[in-house]
């Protein structure tokens, strides 16, 4: 047996399923060509409504300038308080009210009209004032509201909102939308993190500590791997300043002490202890790739990346650490 709140959200399903099959196909075109025209002529969308339409008019927009099209939330009574300022004459204004008569929208449409803005209304009063007054109309009508009053707006807010991801999703669509367009937009979030930081942006610079010489002793590396806090050390080739001979990280030098006696740790020197040919990457390389290539690297575990430039200099250190704590694992 079906809990009675799943009986409701199959009734709102079936009110968006319903709404669907009521679209004009010719009127969501129109809908889809007035936002494109938004994008290529430097517009904006605005998305006004009262009340819980209000409401789903700050989802929409939020909406909309998440994916790329500048879009704001205009509060019908600020509107006509001073706020219709922010309404440009190109600018499309998309209206969401129930039954369309409502009487803050109605005292917006002649300001609008005036502006030559271009005006869409999500409604479920196919004659109301406020459809017969703008160039778009789509409906957003439902039988019945989901309330057991059929008083509060419910299943008719989820229509409006549903419409408004419709509308959303294919405006993507046509405008090729990639996932890397997306990120640039939500740079905080897991995806954008992914698709925006690069090695460049977190890695240690190489200014922050000096080089070891080939013949540098086993005390100087040691001194080197404790200052640094990094758990590595670089090692300079002395014939070219500035360029990466080899690395040497904890678990090199401690792999190299476990091979030799103690008697012979203090013939060590720097050059015994590196990695000659450490793997590198540039710094133009998207983190999350430096993350696969460190978590999934046959040789050995890597926990620190030397960074290079296209002519081989070295930048800097990329560090395990680092990756892991920007969210990126």
């Amino acid at each position: 047996m079906q809990n009675p709140v799943q009986v409701v959200l199959l009734q709102e399903a079936a009110a968006i399923t319903a709404a669907a099959g009521r679209l004009d196909p010719k009127q969501l075109d129109k809908a889809l060509a007035l936002l494109e025209s938004c994008q290529a002529s430097g517009a904006k969308l605005v998305v006004t409504g009262v009340g819980k339409s209000g409401i789903v008019a700050r989802k929409i927009a939020a909406t909309f300038t998440s994916i790329g099209l500048m879009a704001i939330y205009l509060n019908p009574l600020d509107a006509l308080h001073g706020d219709l300022g922010v309404v440009a004459p190109n600018d499309v204004v998309l209206l969401l009210s129930r039954s369309g008569v409502s009487a803050e929208l109605q005292a917006m449409l002649p300001h609008l009209r005036r502006r030559g803005s271009r005006c869409i209304a999500i409604t479920g009063g196919l004659q109301s004032p406020l459809a017969i007054s703008c160039e778009v109309v789509l409906d957003g009508g439902v039988d019945r509201e989901v309330c057991p009053l059929n008083l509060a707006p419910t299943a008719s807010t989820a229509v409006a909102m549903a419409i408004g991801d419709g509308l959303a999703a294919v405006w993507m669509q046509r405008r090729g939308i990639s996932a890397q367009d997306f990120a640039v937009n939500h740079p905080a979030g897991a995806l954008g993190r992914q698709l925006t930081l690069t090695v460049a942006d977190l890695m240690l610079p190489v200014q922050r500590w000096p080089p070891l010489v080939p013949a540098a002793p086993l005390t100087e590396v040691l001194t080197a791997l404790t200052a640094t806090g990094v758990g590595a050390a670089w090692v300079e080739d002395q014939q070219r300043p500035g360029f990466l001979m080899g690395l040497i990280t904890d678990g090199d030098l401690r792999r190299c002490l476990q091979q030799k006696t103690a008697p012979q740790w203090a013939q060590l020197n720097a050059s015994q202890l590196m990695t000659l040919d450490p793997i590198t990457v540039p710094p133009d390389l998207l983190a999350v790739a430096a993350l696969e290539l460190m978590e999934c690297n046959r040789r050995k575990a890597i926990a620190v990346l030397p960074v290079q430039a296209a002519n081989a200099e070295l930048l800097g250190l990329l560090r395990l650490h680092d990756l892991v704590q920007a969210g990126l694992s």
